[in-house]
């Protein structure tokens, strides 16, 4: 009998799945991504910066850039190495054929050589989750991991569900296995991409991986709560919003490709850094503008209606403490 993990399927879930339907509907109609490969290339460095960052990689994402393009960069020789490694996997990212544990093996060791000693190997030793000296989560021990490992992939591969459920079981039960010494989080995240776009290309050219970041401790409480209910639901609906809050935001990014938006809000978007907020003085002189009148109209106001920016206190639009950050 093949094997399923513990979840139900509720009516939040089949709700969410169809959003992530009409949505893929509406990239195919608009034509999005497939005609834009320079936001393709953005949105694979950002994948990449993302999904290392969130294991604590000091590179920011105009480096990783770099590294891609050949050019040198300074910083930690392990957080060079992590986004060489990660670039080398996701330049074969359409060659990873998710459902075989031969590529999983095959791919961790491309991503953790000279990272760590057993790279492309299960683990051998007890592993988990700590804050200071507190154990928050500790793995199942390492003689279970093959026969575990084995269990997911017959769930993966032969118990009928709809794939955007089973990628966000298949991420959330490999975070519990905990299958590697190092590197499960990246893993996890990489085979559910991989899983997704085998069904659909263009999850090959989604950052959900910047979502996740930007929502990081959701993530790790979606994991925990899962845990605390021996069922991967809480896992599943954080995950099918992170996509949908993905497919959004790369929808409006492919609107300013397109040129939906003036040149000078587009310079105005090109001055944030993620999750830094700003004073409308600061963005003024970022921009070399002088006149408050003209600055709102020309640059702040076209993003704010876009969605591109959000005010810290919108219910005081008016504020003297208002600031503006990039969502």
């Amino acid at each position: 009998m093949t094997y399923k993990p513990p979840y139900e399927i509720n009516t939040s879930i089949i709700n969410k799945v169809a959003i992530i339907m009409k949505m893929i509907g509406k990239f195919s109609s608009m034509n999005t991504l497939s005609s834009q490969p320079l936001l393709r290339r953005k949105n694979q460095i950002k994948s990449i910066h993302s999904s290392l960052a969130i294991e604590n990689n000091q590179l920011s994402e105009s480096q990783v850039k770099d590294l891609i393009n050949g050019k040198l960069v300074i910083g930690p020789q392990k957080d060079i190495l992590e986004v060489q490694n990660a670039i080398k996997v996701y330049e074969k990212i359409q060659d990873i054929n998710p459902y075989t544990q031969k590529d999983l093996l095959r791919y961790h060791l491309l991503l953790m050589t000279s990272l760590v000693v057993d790279a492309g190997s299960y683990r051998k030793g007890q592993v988990g989750v700590f804050d200071d000296e507190k154990a928050i989560f500790m793995a199942p021990s390492a003689d279970r991991v093959p026969s575990l490992m084995n269990q997911l992939y017959d769930y993966l591969n032969h118990y009928d569900e709809n794939i955007f459920i089973k990628s966000c079981v298949f991420h959330y039960e490999f975070e519990f296995i905990h299958p590697f010494s190092d590197g499960n989080g990246r893993m996890g995240r990489l085979f559910q991409t991989c899983l997704l776009a085998k069904e659909e290309e263009l999850f090959y050219y989604l950052p959900v991986e910047s979502i996740i970041k930007k929502k990081q401790q959701a993530y790790y409480d979606a994991i925990s709560k899962s845990n605390l209910e021996g069922s991967s639901n809480a896992f599943i609906e954080f995950m099918l919003d992170a996509i949908i809050e993905t497919m959004n935001e790369t929808i409006k990014q492919s609107n300013i490709e397109k040129g939906s938006l003036s040149i000078q809000a587009k310079k105005l978007l090109n001055v944030f850094e993620e999750g830094v907020p700003y004073t409308t003085i600061e963005l003024m002189d970022k921009v070399g503008i002088k006149s408050r009148s003209s600055f709102k109209k020309n640059y702040l106001d076209p993003l704010l209606e876009s969605g591109m920016i959000e005010m810290t206190i919108p219910n005081k639009p008016m504020s003297r403490n208002q600031r503006y950050i990039k969502k």
